[in-house]
């Protein structure tokens, strides 16, 4: 397609369409001519992704274009945003661009490569072999990044933490994973149709998550106060972490 087809399919002025090829957000056109330019389906995804993650997440080109690089911004980010960053990677790297290599993270994260190696043996995240390294899925540099902020918070090998400790997620979030998609397509299986089921699960996903972060943080708390109490009564000089 031209560009007037692509931004009547997108509903983005051409403008704004060269900002994003020009920041590397949306992959260059395949080119018959100098003045020839065409578009495909990876070009209207990779802009409905941008705009998503401009609209829903309120980041800037600027954040976006640092998250694909696999590094964090000071903005919190819902979980939805990581479908859309992943979705501009995929298109990033069909255009001879690779996903996240690792050992760009090492700058702001010293331990970055082998925490991600940690990570990998006890399976929560995959390493891709490149021709220019190591390399990761914007969600797995993500995950490494965010084990680089405990890091920083103080979670290290003086207090005995290493990335080894999270494989308790594992079971948890695919027992969490499997019941919430199976109760999901029970309700709606063969009731709605597959756009309504998505946009469902866009406006469930970020909701559930601090529904469930929340619940887990009362019961951190809880469980913080009655182990500290049944400590307390075999060894009384043992303090109490601040609520």
């Amino acid at each position: 397609m031209k560009m007037k087809e692509l931004e009547k399919v997108t509903g983005v002025n051409r403008e704004t369409i060269r900002v994003y090829l020009r920041e590397g957000l949306v992959p260059q056109p395949e080119r018959s001519g100098r003045t020839v330019a065409d578009y495909g389906d990876q070009h209207v995804e990779a802009i409905r992704a941008v705009r998503r993650l401009q609209r829903e997440n309120r980041l800037t080109l600027a954040q976006i274009k640092t998250l694909v690089t696999g590094s964090m911004t000071e903005k919190r980010i819902n979980e939805s945003a990581f479908d859309d960053l992943e979705t501009l990677v995929s298109h990033r790297a069909n255009s001879d661009q690779t996903p996240v290599l690792l050992k760009t993270l090492v700058g702001q994260y010293p331990k970055a490569i082998e925490d991600a190696r940690t990570l990998c043996e006890i399976g929560i995240i995959d390493i891709t072999d490149t021709a220019h390294g190591e390399a990761l899925s914007v969600t797995s540099a993500q995950l490494v990044s965010i084990w680089g902020e405990m890091r920083k918070a103080g979670f290290n090998e003086t207090l005995d933490y290493s990335p080894e400790v999270l494989g308790h997620y594992i079971d948890a979030s695919e027992f969490v994973g499997r019941w919430e998609a199976k109760t999901f397509l029970d309700h709606v299986e063969g009731r709605i149709d597959v756009n309504e089921a998505a946009r469902m699960v866009e406006v469930a996903f970020p909701l559930m998550l601090n529904f469930f972060g929340l619940m887990r943080r009362r019961a951190f708390f809880r469980h913080v106060e009655a182990i500290q109490h049944e400590r307390e009564i075999e060894e009384p000089t043992l303090g109490r972490l601040p609520k």
